[in-house]
């Protein structure tokens, strides 16, 4: 292997395996990860002129196990963590061939953390993302992310979970976990809810190639496969969300040859796979229905009726207010614009405040023919969001309305 970026993707793809080898041997994340990180610099200042060894991963465990006993001397612990760093030589290579990143990623997305922490622990611990890169990701000091990251190590600490791959029921209820987490990892990057970026690709990127080592380790898992399947249906439009300017282009405008292809064609082989296996589950309708829109050559040709009934089985099988919400755009290209905003009636107070519900309204009233309500909730959604391309797409759309039904100057109202 040659080249700097060869280097810097390979260690990228070691740093979980190597913190897992650690972590389960000394029992502690945070140390571990220390350790992890100071071999990673070693092999970035020695590799390039040295030459990768053999056993890359063999020798950045050996550096970092190293590195953590030094701590442990260092740090004069007590004699039990001494003895156990005693015993603990450095193999002269990696023998084993154990991955445990998926062992760490279940730790990093234990249920007992907030949604916000798994997301930073699991970037961090996994995804190798500074602590830095992931604060600049969800716009907050760098400060306020390490006290976050800080946290949720010292709370799976004080639980006591062993490292270990969780078995039966224990095991489906942190699969969901960390699926949820990946799940939010990439809508936050293919989508971002804040700040002047449409997309944040280094998210979505990193949930993409984690759901990958997911489906490598599970593939008979449906919704695994599912949410793989969903990630590459929908990062197949990415490049043609946005204008030359950055503006937020949607979907009925988007030009559809810019799509990715390949990636619609896995994720399609992958969900039409993954429908064999018995049950199928939410990621797996999700991904449905983003396959039923990469399929139209347009907007008038998608197979609206089946999105319908698809969101209509997810909102039976989730409540979700949002899939509610898809449910009325999809009833209203169905059944006309006044069946879809009846359907938003009752999402009044679940959803109440949120931007996406106005911005729903906005574009079913103008459907209806109703230009002044649309207006209204099209700036009602702006005010709403804190996604700057969202705010002024939905501000141009208020403005666009308005210039159409003012007249010119000198001429009255029809």
């Amino acid at each position: 292997m040659s080249g700097g970026a060869g280097i810097e993707d390979l260690l990228r793809e070691q740093a979980p395996q190597v913190l897992g080898v650690l972590v389960r041997r000394f029992g502690d994340f945070d140390s571990a990860e220390d350790a992890v990180q100071e071999a990673l610099l070693a092999a970035a200042r020695h590799w390039p002129a040295e030459g990768v060894p053999d056993h890359p991963r063999g020798w950045l465990i050996q550096t970092a196990v190293r590195k953590m006993t030094d701590q442990l001397r260092s740090e004069q612990a007590r004699r039990r963590r001494e003895g156990a760093a005693a015993m603990a030589e450095p193999p002269a290579a990696d023998v084993t061939g154990h991955d445990d990143t998926l062992i760490l990623l279940f730790m990093c997305c234990h249920p007992a953390l907030t949604p916000a922490s798994a997301i930073a622990l699991t970037l961090r611990a996994v995804g190798g993302l500074t602590t830095a890169e992931i604060a600049n990701a969800f716009l907050v000091p760098e400060s306020t992310m390490a006290q976050r990251i800080s946290r949720a190590k010292q709370r799976i600490k004080a639980s006591g979970v062993p490292f270990g791959m969780p078995e039966g029921q224990e095991r489906a209820e942190r699969l969901r976990s960390v699926l949820h987490v990946l799940y939010l990892i990439f809508n936050e990057g293919y989508a971002s809810s804040i700040g002047a970026d449409l997309h944040r690709t280094e998210l979505s990127g990193e949930a993409i190639r984690l759901a990958r080592m997911m489906h490598a380790t599970l593939p008979g898992d449906g919704e695994v496969t599912g949410l793989l399947a969903l990630m590459l249906l929908t990062d197949a439009r990415r490049p043609a969300r946005t204008g030359a300017g950055g503006e937020l282009i949607p979907l009925a405008e988007q030009d559809r040859a810019r799509w990715d292809r390949a990636l619609i064609t896995e994720g399609t082989a992958l969900i039409t796979g993954g429908l064999a296996g018995g049950a199928v589950g939410e990621y797996q309708i999700q991904a449905m229905i983003a396959a039923v829109h990469d399929d139209a050559a347009s907007v008038d040709d998608t197979d609206w009726p089946q999105i319908l009934a698809l969101y209509g089985l997810l909102e039976r099988m989730t409540g979700n207010p949002m899939v509610a919400l898809n449910r009325a755009i999809a009833a209203a290209m169905v059944h006309g614009p006044a069946a879809g905003l009846k359907l938003l009636e009752p999402l009044d107070e679940p959803l109440a405040g949120h931007y996406r519900l106005d911005a729903v309204r906005a574009h079913l009233f103008e459907m209806a023919g109703d230009t002044q309500a649309a207006m209204a909730h099209y700036r009602a959604a702006a005010a709403r969001t804190t996604s700057i391309p969202e705010q002024q797409y939905l501000t141009t759309q208020a403005a666009r309305l308005r210039a159409e039904t003012t007249p010119p100057p000198g001429r009255p109202p029809a």
